[in-house]
């Protein structure tokens, strides 16, 4: 099941198709070859000219590798930690054995097998530097830790929505035994999601389950002011999702958008697929003194940090207030996250 434990930044070999993994390689090894360019400098004046002429070697090199690498990330990580490590370093000395033959072929460079055998060892060396910083970096946010993260970041939700839930449920005990019969279920099993371990993504149509649940709760107790409306578009059925992902972003929407009014609004939720990207929107009405936005600032933090936990640089979430063709205010939440069905 995929897991937080599968974040690159938990993990001894990193998911080569996570952007913020290429962007470290990227530079990592731009500025080792910064490095070995001032080495063989004669001087700082002619350290530019030799990153120059070093860079028509590396760059060529290091894009092959990253192509390879994000082709083949998902055999690398089904690998023990050492042999998939291992595998990417010999990835490594291969692509510049055969770079370097290539320019010798075209009559760029002289070859041989002295300039081969340096060019291998340079190739696996940078490769070895980068996994060393990447298994420093797992260690660092190990499991263990991040786990502990999510955990104290997941574990949110107002007491009073419990002490409100149970006093509307009593409010229909005698009226709609059968409807507070159902409360008690939605609450059981809002709370019981609520309680669970929270380190595994789950498939998102869970994730709508609850989101329904607690706001079946709301309405319950607010009644005809508490609209809400749906939209879903093109989502995989599989696609996975951090958990209680909008369940603190729906408790603001009610708590700072619907409740202070006292007039009926709407929260508007939608959900769609542009290309690999999985696109979350959340929209609700605005508090008049601006209590929204306010209220909103844990729950943006806390799922902009569980995001990072959980797919580093890919996901990014957006906020905005938006002033309505009538004069209303909404304040709307976007969310990306990498739509893939299964993580490795």
């Amino acid at each position: 099941m995929p897991s937080i434990k599968h974040n690159p930044a938990s993990h001894p070999l990193p998911d080569f198709r996570n952007f913020g993994v290429m962007l470290r390689i990227l530079l990592g090894v731009n500025l080792c070859a910064l490095a070995a360019a001032l080495v063989q400098s004669r001087g700082v004046a002619d350290w530019p000219q030799q990153y120059v002429e070093m860079g028509a070697w590396v760059q060529p090199l290091l894009l092959a590798n990253l192509a390879l690498l994000a082709l083949f990330a998902r055999a690398f990580r089904l690998l023990p930690a050492r042999a998939g490590q291992l595998g990417v370093v010999l990835l490594a000395v291969l692509s510049a054995v055969l770079l370097l033959d290539f320019w010798r072929f075209m009559g760029f460079d002289e070859g041989g097998w002295q300039r081969s055998v340096k060019a291998g060892l340079l190739g696996g060396l940078v490769a070895g530097v980068m996994l060393f910083y990447f298994e420093m970096r797992a260690r660092i946010f190990s499991p263990a830790l991040a786990e502990a993260r999510l955990q104290a970041l997941t574990a949110r939700i107002r007491p009073h929505f419990l002490f409100n839930s149970l006093n509307a449920v009593l409010s229909l005990i005698r009226s709609e035994p059968r409807r507070a019969e159902q409360a008690l279920e939605e609450l059981a099993d809002l709370f019981r999601v609520l309680m669970r371990d929270h380190r595994d993504l789950l498939p998102l149509a869970d994730e709508i389950a609850l989101c329904r649940q607690y706001l079946d709760l709301e309405k319950l107790r607010l009644g005809d002011r508490l609209n809400v409306e749906w939209e879903i578009t093109d989502v995989p059925a599989d696609v996975k999702v951090p958990p209680l992902m909008l369940q603190p972003l729906l408790e603001n929407a009610v708590y700072h958008g619907i409740e202070p009014s006292g007039e009926p609004g709407t929260v508007r939720i939608g959900f769609a697929r542009k290309g690999d990207e999985l696109h979350v929107w959340l929209a609700n009405p605005c508090g008049g003194t601006g209590e929204t936005a306010k209220g909103n600032h844990m729950a943006l933090s806390n799922i902009r940090e569980r995001l990072t936990l959980y797919y580093d640089l890919e996901a990014r979430l957006e906020t905005r207030e938006e002033v309505l063709p009538n004069g209303s205010r909404e304040y709307r939440v976007h969310i990306v996250l990498p739509c893939r069905s299964s993580e490795t």
